[in-house]
């Protein structure tokens, strides 16, 4: 069916056009192929007509995603609340945006504290999380991490994981779906939300779902064209409850491309307002 109207979609990664890409300097560090280096978007050679037009841009960045958010009917999107242009939106439009932590556990009594800060400055409802990205990079199972779930657990926050391949060449390891198996089993309270895919194993990803009540998987850095088949056959039976739609805006897709391509998809009549908005709005406690 075509996606029904009038949900006010949440979207639980979606950002503000950075006009010199500085935020990827993070990845940049660790590449060692000259095209990433030479790339603007460290992922370029995976994303066709990535949204450069709107970086280059004179008007106001948080202006523009809130044009595109209204263009396309998205209520509130999940942002970083460290950075000048988000702690702006926040402050202006607590009714269009809601705070993250994006935290890197290698200092882990650090980010922990620093969790708990942005708690009570800015309300955040999850942290977010890439371990392949981090200095140096940190296994999703890692003892560094533990002490980052256990504040998730306390604060009643989700927390948002890369998983799977990654699509900057820097090495998987840290991402293999298999560690999050564990992380489950020794935090049985704990909200966990996977971002960018899980491929190849989104099929192991649906077994853990199955598994564990705390387990979810957002749509993230894929055009819907590309969501697994396992995805969304998971979410026409047993899964309606754990799909969460996540854009890529404006890093790597338009959101244009982004519900050019959801119009396709097939999911049952009953996934579609848990997939764009019950699911998120429930684990960030938005309603």
């Amino acid at each position: 069916m075509a996606i029904p109207s009038g949900i006010g979609i949440i979207d639980t990664m979606i950002g503000f056009p950075d006009r010199d890409f500085a935020v990827y300097d993070f990845i940049r560090g660790q590449l060692k192929d000259q095209e990433s280096t030479d790339f603007e978007f460290p992922v370029e050679y995976m994303f066709k007509n990535v949204p450069k037009e709107l970086y280059g841009a004179q008007a106001d960045p948080v202006e523009v995603t809130l044009g595109e958010m209204d263009r396309f009917g998205i209520a509130v999107g999940l942002i970083g609340c460290e950075g000048e242009q988000s702690q702006r939106a926040l402050t202006a439009h607590p009714d269009r945006f809601v705070a993250m932590a994006n935290v890197d556990p290698n200092d882990v009594m650090g980010e922990v504290r620093k969790i708990r800060r942005l708690h009570d400055e800015w309300d955040i409802r999850a942290v977010g999380t890439f371990p392949v990205g981090c200095t140096p990079q940190v296994d999703l199972g890692d003892a560094k991490y533990y002490p980052i779930y256990a504040t998730c657990c306390e604060l009643d926050i989700p927390i948002f994981v890369c998983a799977g391949v990654p699509g900057p060449r820097l090495p998987m390891k840290p991402q293999l779906v298999e560690q999050i198996d564990q992380v489950m089993y020794d935090f049985p309270e704990l909200v966990f939300v996977t971002r960018h895919g899980c491929e190849p194993w989104d099929e192991l990803m649906v077994k853990l779902m199955l598994k564990w009540p705390g387990l979810h998987y957002s749509t993230s850095a894929f055009a819907p064209k590309y969501y697994p088949r396992s995805i969304i056959d998971y979410a026409n039976t047993r899964g309606a409850d754990k799909i969460i739609y996540a854009g890529y805006f404006p890093m790597g897709l338009s959101l244009q491309r982004i519900m050019d391509d959801m119009a396709h998809v097939p999911f049952n009549d009953d996934v579609w307002p848990k997939f764009l908005r019950t699911n998120a709005a429930r684990i960030l406690r938005l309603d």
